[in-house]
Parts: structure tokens; sequence; C-alpha cells
């Protein structure tokens, strides 16, 4: 297929009586619109791989040691696969305001992004390919683009599986790059005959012109990528130089700066170095490259300096510069964290405060299986935080102590600002983002992270009960004590297995939830059965009767909320398998054996907690 069914056939250009061509408005036009579909291409084609790879890439990010070499390697593979390098560095500024990169793994990572850019203008450089072989006319991009796009829509449109539409996307993103640039290579080859235009352009060859344009357009888009694909384009008019495109291209990299910078406004002070790490970095690069180029040709002058640049040379010297200035830098790296440091430097305020929100950081937003991931941690913290205030609240109902209660409800507080705080972060993740399992992964978050904040306020509530006897002067007799304490062992394990299943993926575990959660009902009701015997004999105070049989009904709750994260765990994963259950269906399918091993672990916590209280004489005073 010829690639001039995507470009513009005929383009309405202006000249002069000299033969000078200029842009008029209708090439301005067509020129912008292009760089519109390559944007909105590239955009698809990193949408539809990180929907793909479901956040995977991201989150190894976060495993990194200070090995050097593998921050750089992931760092580069990250960027090739999300197709800008800005993005990674807004990722890496929201991991280390979230503390969990260090300044000095950042810096690797921002080195391996600036090579990992480099990808784009590689794929673009496919469109020089000349040749009558049909394998190699079928790679050039005017005919793969539009086969890999009529591939991309069928799958998108026909397949039912994610997979295959997320596959799709990255197909169809493909193509609309590559319309795109056409569409800009053609809005631009009238230029090739206008002396104005080459004038341009030889202005440019001075290296201060040139490093300031390319950084100035670049940070207009926010992409270096699209920066030179602009440039790429520009070559096809055989105007541009191999000296007016050098200092260009070094710009660039300093423009595709400004889009980390934004986003490390209002970080912490490390956030905002990891920004300044990427200027730095960029701009002493550049300065070293720019001199050292210019000196060198100085002494021997380049036989190609004067030569019209392709695509490939603009590739290829790329690749050359930002590989360059990464292994010149690799041995200076604690010299430039220390000179960041000199320029941010530390101020021990708000960046030492305990926050358990503060890994939710809104630039990790860009990255949806990233932020999911982070909102299942803070979850989790979320329910260890929960079982470690029951164990608490229990033992207050056995001796009250006035500062254990206090920590109780400053653990309640962080419970209540992580379940809001994770509400609303959660809400946030782009919808247009996520694939259908990602969807159900916030939706089940969004159910378990209640279910641990009721464990908390039910906790609370042990509490209060607690302090009510400790102002009426009553006690639990030591039966009620050992009653407690008996139902209390089941939960503390029940919460136990909730909290471990839901942060180890255990279906396994979370299965055994229900058996458990069976007896601890049975337990509830045979103590609040003894206890009405009690208050009939006269055996229990009136002052001890009321929190008795409250603490009893919230502890039966809380066992019943861990009940329903088993559910909600056992429900997104099986829905991601094709399979829709709801609590009864689930419950049945339990207690009928298809699932699991009920009756067997049923049986077991029977002889394990309820035959303990079922074989204590309940003639003794509460």
């Amino acid at each position: 297929m010829p690639a001039d069914l995507f470009i513009p056939q005929r383009l309405p250009v202006e000249t002069a009586k000299d033969g000078t061509v200029f842009m008029d408005f209708f090439m301005i036009v067509s020129l912008l619109g292009g760089l519109a579909l390559f944007l909105y291409g590239m955009s698809m084609l990193g949408s539809g791989l990180e929907k793909l790879s479901g956040g995977r890439l991201e989150q190894t990010l976060e495993k990194l040691t200070n090995n050097v070499p593998k921050s750089i390697a992931l760092g580069a593979l990250v960027t090739a696969a999300i197709q800008s390098s800005s993005a990674t560095t807004v990722i890496v500024v929201g991991l280390v305001n979230a503390r969990i990169l260090g300044l000095r793994q950042a810096i690797g990572i921002i080195m391996g992004a600036n090579i990992g850019t480099t990808i784009t203008a590689h794929i673009l450089r496919l469109s020089d390919i000349s040749s009558d072989n049909f394998i190699l006319m079928l790679l050039k991009p005017s005919t793969l683009a539009p086969l890999v796009g009529i591939v991309g829509i069928l799958m998108i449109m026909g397949s039912k599986k994610q997979k295959m539409k997320n596959l799709g996307e990255i197909l169809l993103g493909f193509c609309i790059l590559f319309t795109g640039m056409f569409n800009m290579e053609g809005a631009v080859r009238p230029l090739s005959q206008s002396p104005a235009f080459a004038d341009l352009f030889a202005s440019l060859s001075n290296p201060v012109m040139g490093v300031l344009v390319g950084a100035g357009v670049t940070a207009i888009i926010q992409s270096s990528s699209a920066s030179v694909g602009i440039l790429q384009a520009l070559s096809s008019t055989g105007m541009i130089t191999y000296s007016a495109a050098f200092p260009i291209i070094m710009g660039q990299n300093i423009g595709t700066c400004i889009t980390p910078i934004l986003s490390s406004i209002g970080a912490s002070k490390n956030a905002k170095r990891t920004a300044a790490v990427h200027l730095s970095f960029n701009i002493i690069g550049t300065a070293v490259f720019l001199v050292g180029t210019y000196m060198v040709h100085a002494a021997m002058p380049f036989s190609f300096w004067e030569n019209p640049i392709d695509k490939g040379g603009i590739a290829d010297f790329h690749t050359i510069f930002n590989i360059g200035v990464t292994l010149l830098f690799i041995p200076f790296i604690a010299l430039l964290e220390k000179l960041v440091v000199k320029l941010i430097p530390d101020n021990k305020t708000a960046d030492e405060l305990d926050d358990p929100t503060i890994a939710l950081d809104d630039r990790l937003l860009t990255s949806p299986g990233l932020a999911i991931q982070h909102s299942r941690d803070a979850v989790v913290q979320m329910g260890k935080l929960a079982r470690k205030n029951f164990s608490a609240s229990i033992r207050q109902l056995e001796q009250y102590n006035a500062k254990e209660a206090e920590k109780i409800r400053e653990r309640e507080d962080v419970i209540d600002r992580l379940e809001d705080r994770l509400g609303n972060y959660m809400l946030k993740i782009p919808q247009d983002n996520l694939n259908e399992r990602d969807s159900g992964a916030i939706s089940a978050l969004l159910h378990i992270l209640s279910e641990f904040e009721r464990i908390g306020d039910y906790s609370i509530n042990l509490v209060e009960f607690a302090e009510t006897m400790q102002a009426t002067e009553s006690v639990f007799s030591p039966q009620a004590r050992y009653e407690i304490a008996t139902i209390g062992d089941a939960v503390k394990e029940i919460i136990d297995m909730a909290v471990a299943s839901f942060e180890s993926r255990d279906l396994v575990l979370a299965q055994s939830i229900e058996p458990l959660e069976e007896v601890v009902d049975l337990m509830e009701e045979t103590l609040k059965d003894r206890h009405i015997d009690r208050l009939r004999n006269s055996q229990c105070t009136v002052d001890a009767a009321f929190p008795f049989v409250e603490s009893l009904s919230c502890i039966e709750r809380i066992a019943d909320h861990c009940s329903n994260v088993g559910v909600y765990m056992l429900d997104y994963h099986r829905s991601g398998a094709g399979e829709e259950i709801d609590h009864h269906t689930y419950i049945m399918q339990l207690h009928s054996g298809e699932i699991g091993d009920y009756n067997e672990q049923y049986n077991r916590y029977t002889e394990k907690y309820y035959n303990k209280i079922k074989s204590v004489s309940h003639r003794e005073p509460a």
C-alpha cells in the first residue's frame, strides 16, 4: 500500500515572486493535525502496553537495590514500554515522595529512562526502508501501519477477552502513530523548495540557538519522543543538516524535564531532588556533550557535518547521546546526589512526619496498575492495624488501661484516615486506562477496606464498654473473662486469616474463614443463652450484664466482617476467571461441601474453641 494514501495529496502553499515557499494556514493545520495523531498514537500505544502488563513493569521499580546497572536497565525497559521518559520520571518522583525509592535508586532509573525514550525514534526510522523485496516492503510502515491497524480494530471490536483488546489497542496505536508521522511529513514536504526554510535551519547550526529551540519545543508539548518525531518528519525535506540537528536533539532532553518538575511541586524534599536530578543530569550532560562534539569537530572536521540528516541519523545520535551521557555519569552518581542535596537542602519539618497515607501519591495515578498495588498495600496496613486494635481491646475488657485505650484510639484515627484517603484515591484512578481485571480489583478493595474499617469501629466499642465498667467499678467474673477471652481468641484467629489471606492472595486460607465464623456464631449464641440463664438466677450483676452482652455482639460482628473479606476475595478472583458468585451462593456451596473441606474444618474449630466453653459450668456468677 503506497504511503501516499496516508498523506495529503496536495497541500496549498503560498509562493512569493522569487519562488520562496512559505508555511500558510492550511499547511500549519495539517502539520498540527499530524502531530495530534502522532501524540495520540503514542499515548494509545503506551496505554495498551500498560494495560497488558497490568502495572507489573512499574512495580518492578520498587524492588530495585542500589545496583546502578540494574536500575538503569529497568528504567530503560519501563520507558521503552510506556513510550515516555516524562511518565517514568513522574512515577519515580511519586515513588520517592512515598518513601518507597531512595534518591540514589531514582538516579539510576532516570538515567535508564533517557535511554529508553529513544526507542520511538528507532521505530519511526522504519519508514525510510526502501527495497523491492516483498518481505522488506511489508515491514515498511506505509504498508505495515494500515495492516496492523486493521488487525487492531478487529481485535478491539471482535474479541471478548480483555488481553486481546489490549493487544488490539497497541496495534491501533502503532497505526495512528505512523499515520500522524506521514501527515506531518506530507505537511512539511513543500518546505523543501523554500530557501527561507533552509536559512532558518542554517541559523540553528548555532549550538546555543539549537539547544534552546529543542528545549522550548519539547517543553511545550512535554514529550521528547514527540519532539524527536517532529524533527524526523522535518528531515524528510532534506533541508536539515547534522550540524543543525545535533544541538536540537540535545536541547530536547532538557525540555522533557518540565513535566517531572511540575509534578514535584508540593512534594517532599527528596521528590523535588529527584526532579532536580533529571534536570541537572540533562543540562550537565548536554553541556559536556556539546562542548566535546564541537571540540572534536574543530580538531578533526566531520565530513558529514553539513550533509542532510535522515530519520535513522536522528535516531542514532539520540541514542548515542543518551547512552554516552549515562556512561559518563555512572562513576559520578554520588556527586550528582550531593549536588541536588546542596541545591535543595534538608528541612526537618513536614518531610519527617509519619503519615501512613503518604504512599498514596497522586503521581502514581499515571500507572493504574501501580496505583492499585499501593492501594492494596494500604488496605493490608488497615487490616493489620484493625487486628492490633482488636487484640488490645479484648485486653481492655479484662483489665482497663487508660494509656492503652488512648493508643487504640490513635490507631483508629489512622484507620479512618486511610479509609478516607484510599476511597478518594482509588476513585481518581483513570477509568479509561483500566481493564476489567483492574476495575474488579478496585471494587474489591473498596469493599474490603470498608470491612477492615468496621472491625476498627467495633474494637472502639469494646474499649467504650471497658470504660463504662471502669466508671461503675464493675468487673466480669472469672468465668465471664474466660468466655470473652475464648471467643476473643477465635476472632483473633479469624482476623489473622482474613488479613493473611488478603495479603498473600491465599484463596485456600480465605475459604477457611467461613467455618470458623460459623463456630463464632455458635459460641455467641451459647454464651448469650448462658448469660440469660444467669440473669434469671440472679447470678449476674446488672452493671456487668450490658457490657458482656454487647461485647459478644461486637465480637461476633467482627467475625462477620472477616467472612465478608473472604467472599470479596473469592468473588474477585473467580470473576477474573469468568465466574460470578454472591455471598449467599458462596455460603451454600461451602456448607454443601462444593468448596473446600468445610465440615472437617468446622469440626476442628468446634473442638478448638466451642468445646472449651461448653465444658465449663455456667452456674457461676458472671
